[in-house]
């Protein structure tokens, strides 16, 4: 059965945020539940441009074949960080057959709906800042989200970096995820083993199980690690 649009409605009782996102009462169906944003006016097309301009909280529509009609909307999700370049991070219901966290770009986003909440949702955390019990100081310990890898730039690969540089990797501090930083994250992987103790995956990507183990490694608590 699909229960995607069920989550929704679920999660946005749980929050007691009913009426800012069930405009129209509870939804099961996707393209009503659209159809109610776009007859109050808070409706986005999922353009690349509009896309961009979404907001954690937003309501996240899907199409897989690739339109921006809502009569064709196949799936629903809430938009939990926008990553630019036309992308969304979403927690979705039934993907997979599980509740989880995705990554989606504006092929496939027939549009969203912009619920009136009271308050704006509370950022979401880059880092773990972490008192590390190797270097003596404090260290930020990026999260994972969205994955670090070979081209990736900005203040999450420079706190990477940092974290590496720590435990004593040789590379400059610069922002920039390039062959250096690839081959440190690489020998980290090789001699870290994860949460479950098996040994992480020497494949020079920054995910989950690897960012958790970094900040295991700087002294971090293994139940703070989500």
């Amino acid at each position: 059965m699909s229960w995607c649009d069920i989550a929704v409605s679920e999660w946005a009782h749980r929050s007691g945020n009913t009426a800012a996102v069930l405009l129209g009462g509870d939804r099961a169906y996707t393209v009503w539940h659209a159809e109610d944003f776009q007859k109050a006016g808070r409706w986005h097309v999922g353009t690349t441009a509009e896309v961009d301009r979404a907001r954690p909280g937003d309501i996240v529509f899907f199409d897989w074949g690739a339109t921006n009609s809502i009569g064709a909307i196949d799936h629903v999700g809430i938009v939990e960080k926008a990553l630019g370049g036309g992308r969304v991070q979403t927690i979705e219901g039934n993907t997979g057959d599980a509740c989880l966290r995705r990554v989606r770009s504006a092929d496939v986003i027939a549009g969203y709906g912009r619920p009136k909440y009271d308050a704006p949702p509370p950022a979401m955390p880059d880092y773990w800042d972490v008192q590390s019990t190797v270097a003596r100081r404090r260290v930020r310990v990026p999260w994972a989200t969205p994955f670090l890898q070979r081209g990736s730039t900005g203040p999450r690969v420079k706190w990477l970096q940092d974290a590496l540089l720590a435990l004593g990797a040789r590379l400059d501090v610069d922002g920039d995820f390039g062959p250096a930083t690839e081959k440190a994250l690489r020998s980290f992987q090789a001699s870290h083993r994860g949460e479950t103790g098996a040994r992480l995956e020497a494949d020079g990507v920054y995910g989950h199980h690897t960012a958790r183990s970094l900040f295991i490694a700087h002294g971090g608590k293994k139940g703070d690690a989500v």
